[in-house]
């Protein structure tokens, strides 16, 4: 794993050979949180894709918005094939690339495919501004999404990825929406600490093995794309 500077004082990791295939990867809401996510990118890397973990921040003036942009221009230019990246988001990062995959074309960003873990799909995303749960007729073509989400997770409830897949589907969106016994951690590698109150990277086996899960479709996916 390597840290690099995508933008001026803005890091990520990056693991394996993003000039291979390239998937990029975003944090929650918390603040600079690339760490969280590290065992998800560790094991999507063994399968020989090059992973990009970008941190971003949330609660800045704009929610975030330049420093995803530039993380996905970082990324893009970084894959030899910019227009297969495949988006994988969790949390609030999962509703930014909801809108970031809707409103692709507004930015001219090539995208292959996005994943969305446990999404927050009823907030306004930090890239269009807009809340991607919204029923709107405009929806056009696009990356396809899967959506991943933990039954058992009690901070986004997974009705909120039923609705949103719902809500694409109503728009004519290719989704597909699986469901894991998992909680809102686990999903993304991740593990909830009380004492900081802060997410960082999963240590147990049992989170662990569903962290395996996830990258296993993550990689299928990519695979999928290079087809």
């Amino acid at each position: 794993m390597e840290s690099v500077e995508y933008a001026q004082g803005r890091f990520a990791d990056v693991y394996g050979d993003p000039a291979e295939r390239t998937v990029l990867m975003w944090h929650g809401a918390q603040v600079d949180a690339r760490a969280s996510m590290r065992p998800l990118a560790q094991r999507v890397a063994e399968y020989g894709v090059g992973v990009v973990v970008a941190d971003w921040n949330s609660r800045s003036d704009d929610r975030g918005r330049a420093d995803l942009l530039a993380s996905w221009q970082f990324a893009r230019e970084a894959g030899a094939t910019p227009d297969d990246l495949v988006l994988v988001g969790w949390s609030l990062g999962g509703a930014a690339a909801a809108g970031a995959t809707i409103h692709a074309t507004d930015f001219d960003f090539g995208l292959a495919h996005t994943v969305c873990l446990a999404g927050a799909f009823t907030f306004a995303d930090s890239v269009s501004g807009q809340i991607p749960s919204a029923d709107r007729t405009e929806f056009g073509e696009g990356a396809r999404f899967t959506l991943l989400h933990g039954v058992d997770d009690d901070v986004i409830p997974v009705d909120v990825s039923r609705d949103f897949a719902a809500t694409l589907r109503r728009n004519g969106w290719p989704v597909e929406l699986i469901e894991l016994p998992t909680d809102h951690a686990a999903i993304a590698g991740a593990a909830y600490d009380e004492a900081s109150d802060r997410y960082e990277p999963a240590s147990d086996p049992q989170a662990l093995a569903v962290v395996q899960v996830v990258a296993d479709r993550i990689a299928n996916i990519v695979r999928a794309v290079d087809l």
